[in-house]
């Protein structure tokens, strides 16, 4: 990965006269950005926060298909008659409601309304299969299920308890009808601390296996102010004229902060496409007039590709995009000199966050003088950093490289029920240790040049190492087994498995694939089986994940 996102050396100055924003005292890197003010009364939940701003917003969520919306004017409204409807049947404040959705003008609703209820949301990918669910959720004691009419069996299999289909055309008379049509009048008022929990996000983490994120609504309120509304505030952008396109998503937290959360406070239209299509992202484009297009690498990679196609380009139909920024995975240089090229109207950036800093860290910004495209940006406001070199233990001024380490509001209360993992991601001192490998240069831009954890990014998804060699292990011809990633242009990273078969079987590589298909989600699968006689291991047992890479070139 290193070659993917190196920062430029020339960049990377060791001029020992320091900038304003870092102290060679304490080793901390400053925002450059004036603090945002948060709001100080204990008592304040995130939902009431979002809509306390006042804009001039028409039109808030639109289907890309149908066209159906949702109005700014009836926005608050329908979130009220959810959490009105969830309470009357029994939902209380901190129950836990799992959201296992696909995108949907439907998503912010129910999630806002689960909020404002003072109950906490966790929202899951909807491909999660039963044992994925089962598995995640195990201690999160889910009260409460919202889920597609093809997935309620399963949801209800794997959680043992009923759970609710959600359909946009709701039928008359079925339970999700009678919650969204219930009386907003009637919704609870809870007391919500700034620090009571308001979501539970599953996330692998720093170190790879699949934890349960604990966000609170301070952490929420910090997401949109930090995050969405100061990065539109940088630009002469109207917020209200802009339009968002929603591919990412919703139960990420790239989507979330944007989607759900945030871009509702600025009065933002957003059109939302259930299931990313090429040809439908245009049309989309075209049709509404988008002008803004958050992405991760794929599906930038394929707004190039239609963007060089003839009948594109003669239609002009990409001519309303101003911005597009990409996050959440790696991006090749490649790929944003081709988009620049191809693109040269339309202003990029990328940014860099975590699930554990409810997505606030570094975002880009261009002017006409400088165009940065190949740096993850600056820290945001309220947000401090560390660089720090990994075998001393010493932090580094800007052109050193080192662990990147992050104290913010936006920092997560920790890991559900997983206090060695909390206290060994999170110190004493609020630092958040991010297992990223970066280096700040001499204006502040941050680069991301490689990652310590034990994460494969497939499409922007986190793949977790550990999940898939619990399943290679489990096939009955697999004497040992381990998983890594390979860099693929379309996806960003693969994971490939290194597997030792049992003397005396002919395990082959298309059987194990099709085996670890049927046991985890679709964009789980291993891409590329590589066979071998032993998997490299430190003396007490671990899998040294620097060896098995070299294994790989001659191989693949």
């Amino acid at each position: 990965m290193a070659e993917l996102l190196r920062a430029d050396p020339q960049n990377l100055s060791n001029d020992m006269s320091y900038p304003g924003w870092y102290s060679p005292e304490t080793g901390i890197y400053h925002s450059k950005h004036s603090p945002v003010a948060l709001p100080t009364e204990p008592f304040i939940d995130a939902v009431s926060y979002i809509f306390s701003h006042k804009h001039d917003g028409i039109t808030a969520l639109i289907d890309s298909s149908s066209g159906v919306s949702i109005p700014y004017s009836r926005l608050y409204s329908s979130v009220k008659a959810i959490a009105s409807g969830l309470h009357q049947m029994g939902v209380e404040q901190g129950d836990v409601v799992l959201i296992s959705l696909p995108n949907s003008i439907i998503f912010p609703i129910i999630f806002l309304g689960v909020l404002s209820l003072g109950a906490v949301v966790a929202p899951m990918n909807p491909l999660s299969n039963p044992l994925e669910i089962k598995k995640q959720t195990r201690d999160c004691k889910v009260k409460f299920a919202f889920t597609t009419p093809e997935k309620v069996d399963q949801v209800s299999k794997a959680l043992n308890l009923p759970a609710i289909p959600v359909s946009e055309n709701t039928i008359a008379g079925s339970i999700f009808h009678k919650i969204i049509s219930s009386d907003p009048n009637l919704a609870p008022k809870p007391n919500i601390n700034q620090e009571d929990t308001a979501a539970i996000m599953f996330s692998s983490g720093t170190t790879g296996a699949c934890k349960c994120v604990v966000l609170t609504h301070r952490n929420f309120i910090s997401m949109v102010a930090l995050f969405v509304r100061f990065e539109s505030s940088q630009y002469s952008f109207t917020p209200s004229k802009n339009v968002f396109l929603a591919v990412l998503p919703m139960f990420h937290i790239f989507g979330l902060a944007q989607f759900v959360t945030g871009l509702l406070s600025l009065g933002t239209t957003i059109v939302v496409m259930k299931k990313f299509n090429p040809d439908e992202m245009v049309k989309a484009i075209a049709k509404y007039g988008v002008t803004h297009f958050p992405v991760v690498p794929p599906l930038m990679s394929a707004l190039t590709r239609k963007a060089k196609s003839e009948d594109v380009k003669n239609g002009n139909l990409l001519r309303s995009l101003k911005q597009v920024s990409s996050g959440a995975a790696p991006i090749t240089s490649k790929l944003i000199q081709e988009f620049v090229q191809v693109l040269p109207h339309v202003d990029f950036i990328q940014g860099y966050g975590m699930t554990e800093t409810a997505a606030v860290a570094t975002r880009g910004y261009n002017t006409k003088e400088v165009k940065n495209y190949t740096s993850v940006g600056l820290l945001a406001p309220n947000s401090e950093a560390k660089v720090v070199e990994l075998h001393s233990g010493t932090a580094v001024p800007p052109g050193g490289i080192g662990e990147l380490w992050l104290r913010s509001p936006s920092v997560m209360k920790g890991y559900l029920n997983n206090i060695e993992e909390t206290m060994s991601t999170v110190d004493k001192e609020g630092w958040l240790h991010t297992g990223d490998i970066v280096s700040f240069d001499q204006e502040g831009y941050l680069y991301v040049i490689d990652r310590l954890k034990e994460v494969i990014k497939y499409k922007g998804y986190q793949i977790s190492p550990a999940d898939l060699e619990a399943v290679l292990m489990a096939h009955p011809e697999v004497f040992d087994a381990a998983v890594t990633a390979v860099a693929d242009e379309e996806a960003g990273e693969m994971p490939v498995a290194i597997v030792v078969r049992k003397k005396g079987t002919e395990l082959s590589e298309e059987s194990l694939m099709n085996f670890v298909a049927t046991k985890v989600s679709p964009y789980k699968k291993i891409r590329k089986v590589c066979f071998t006689n032993s998997i490299p291991r430190s003396a007490a047992g671990k899998i040294n994940r620097r060896e098995l890479k070299k294994i790989l070139p001659s191989r693949l």
